[in-house]
């Protein structure tokens, strides 16, 4: 059977507990795709999955492949599956059961997409979760509508700058907060108020939102009731918002988790092939560097993405 290398864990613990291993290439069933993968991201919820902090997987559960989503080429594919070719580009968000810091994955066809034609395979790599939990946050839970105010906080962030962007391209005004070394680039991807979060409150600078998108938590989101319209809404990728404040001030709260969707990925792609939405990769590492690539996401300040090069 041939193999493959794939990073794996079978404890909690620190970015040393990550072990890059020689495992089974796996095999396509009915209904799926094999990918060659080229390209990894490292996301928050990687280091927060490796180091016991992620409800849904449990000790019982390892050992476990790292990763959330790819880019590659489709190597095999299972009996039925139909509207794709051996050899094409696609990116993908994968489902809880699968890893992709690895050199093959299984994909199933909801969950993948055709690569956006304008980026190589190390930036489509760096874009589907990241991507599917803005777009998700901003439209699907949000309803953020052309026309409409949003408040983005962490908008130099892998989430923060596609939610940006995203924000733009649909019409809404984009109001944003960034450390100091992010505020030029945010400005950069098209917000029209940027704030740089430790030289100005936040509050006395924006005029009141329908959403604030909130990628930070903690008093950052204390303090985010007071900018919203009576109505609005503050959705969080990080925790459930206090619902007695968002009554106090007459709004809603939503947190939520993002979904794979093959659909969105296609239209996130046109954007990007439209020269509407850009994506930036901070740092590139191999495959085998999978621990330093983690730490490096978690304990120093990244603009945009970091990829693992899997290839």
């Amino acid at each position: 059977m041939a193999s493959m290398k794939a990073v794996r864990i079978h404890f909690f613990g620190g970015p040393e507990v990550l072990r890059v291993e020689d495992v089974p290439v796996p095999e396509p069933k009915a209904g799926e795709i094999l990918l060659r993968v080229q390209a990894a991201s490292v996301n928050p919820v990687d280091y927060k999955i490796r180091s016991g902090k992620y409800p849904l997987l449990k000790a019982e559960d390892l050992p476990v492949t790292m990763g959330r989503d790819v880019a590659g080429t489709v190597e095999r594919l299972g009996e039925g599956v139909s509207g794709f070719r051996v050899g094409e580009a696609l990116y993908a968000m994968l489902g809880r059961d699968r890893g992709g810091y690895a050199q093959y994955v299984i994909l199933k066809p909801e969950e993948a997409a055709a690569k956006p034609e304008t980026l190589n395979a190390t930036e489509a790599g760096a874009v589907p979760l990241a991507a599917l939990t803005a777009w998700q946050g901003l439209f699907d839970h949000g309803g953020l509508k052309q026309g409409q105010r949003v408040l983005i906080h962490g908008a130099g962030g892998g989430v923060g700058h596609l939610a940006v962007q995203f924000a733009r391209a649909k019409g809404a005004w984009v109001a944003a907060t960034a450390s100091s070394q992010d505020v030029k680039f945010v400005k950069e991807l098209g917000a029209d108020q940027v704030i740089d979060h430790k030289a100005q409150k936040f509050e006395d600078a924006v005029e009141p939102v329908d959403l604030v998108y909130d990628l930070i938590s903690g008093e950052t989101e204390d303090r985010s009731w007071a900018v919203l319209k009576e109505g609005g809404i503050l959705v969080s990728t990080l925790h459930e918002p206090d619902k007695d404040k968002a009554a106090a001030y007459k709004a809603r709260g939503a947190r939520y988790m993002a979904q794979p969707d093959a659909g969105q990925l296609a239209e996130i792609a046109k954007l990007i092939d439209g020269g509407l939405v850009r994506v930036q990769v901070q740092k590139v590492f191999p495959l085998a560097q999978a621990a330093e690539a983690q730490r490096v996401a978690e304990e120093e300040h990244t603009q945009g993405k970091i990829v693992l090069d899997t290839a």
